[in-house]
């Protein structure tokens, strides 16, 4: 279902402005943008006044699980995903939300650096030639003093990125290719880790990092397995996360989504869980990967990477103010 799929781009400007002096920003923004690389930073005011406006500036720990290839249609009502459904009848349902590209790849790039970065592909593994020069989300929040983590499941150690295995694939760990992480061992190895290592980092909110992004193996991800075998991954993992020291003693944030949907469908199904998360709540907001990547900038005060996360609709009904 991967390789070899035609690109698909899904890039609306949603984010409408309201007064003259917004417009000249936007369109500043949008003109700067024509000619940088994702590594170039976007006007800063954008993003703070978003935090401001949601009330979330608290917001303490932000973790972002990311499942593979099935549209909302497919998870949203389905028997399979018991658990999935329950979680979104407890929080905030994003009710269109849909990825940016296929295939996989250019998705996990675009939702954590603002653009695919000229990947059309699922190429793989990074150190094959692969990893780009572009600054990307987990290069802010380092730079704001907050802490994050990749954690992926079935990674045979720290930083393993030579090589894929039978369950674990290095281009569903967007954090391997960037080449200011991959060239880094210390930073390689310190940041990107086994899954194994996120119940040890639960354990007290000292260890919880402010952002992690969780990549579940080939099988537990829905990619090689069932609807029914991804959902019971979920249904272990994610009250872990839930019901930590860092989840309930602070505003914190859990999404839930998936990479890309079908061919013909290429809406996902996301979810907002967490104490920072609304409960009860869907959201009809034309919403993308995009829109993700710049709620969470926009939460914590950090300048957009790039035009495309700047221009997304924020995700911010379905915080809790």
């Amino acid at each position: 279902m991967e390789p070899g799929r035609p690109t698909e781009a899904r890039r609306p400007i949603r984010a409408a402005v309201a007064t003259l002096s917004l417009v000249v920003a936007a369109v500043g923004l949008l003109a700067a943008g024509c000619g940088q690389t994702a590594g170039q930073p976007a006007n800063a005011s954008e993003s703070t006044s978003v935090a401001a406006s949601t009330g979330s500036a608290a917001v303490a720990h932000i973790f972002v699980i990311l499942m593979e290839n099935h549209s909302a249609s497919q998870i949203i009502g389905s028997s399979e995903a018991p658990f999935v459904n329950s979680l979104a009848r407890k929080y905030a349902l994003a009710t269109d939300y849909s990825a940016l590209f296929h295939p996989s790849l250019p998705n996990y790039i675009a939702l954590t650096s603002g653009s695919n970065q000229g990947i059309t592909d699922d190429r793989s593994p990074p150190t094959a030639g692969y990893a780009v020069d572009a600054t990307n989300i987990a290069d802010r929040i380092e730079a704001s003093g907050r802490t994050w983590k990749a954690y992926a499941e079935s990674m045979p150690s720290p930083g393993f990125a030579s090589s894929d295995t039978s369950l674990y694939a290095t281009r569903h760990v967007p954090f391997l290719y960037y080449k200011d992480i991959l060239d880094n061992a210390a930073r390689l190895k310190a940041h990107l880790v086994p899954l194994t290592q996120l119940a040890p980092d639960l354990a007290s909110v000292d260890t919880t990092p402010n952002y992690a992004f969780i990549t579940p193996n080939l099988c537990n991800d829905m990619h090689d397995c069932s609807v029914a075998v991804g959902d019971k991954w979920l249904s272990q993992t994610v009250p872990l996360i839930l019901s930590s020291p860092a989840f309930t003693s602070t505003p914190s944030l859990l999404v839930v989504t998936w990479d890309e949907g079908t061919d013909s469908d290429n809406h996902v199904a996301t979810i907002v869980a967490g104490t920072a998360a609304k409960q009860g709540y869907q959201s009809s907001t034309a919403y993308d990967h995009y829109s993700l990547l710049h709620t969470i900038e926009a939460v914590w005060g950090l300048r957009p990477l790039t035009a495309n996360d700047a221009h997304a609709a924020t995700m911010d009904a379905l915080l809790k103010k």
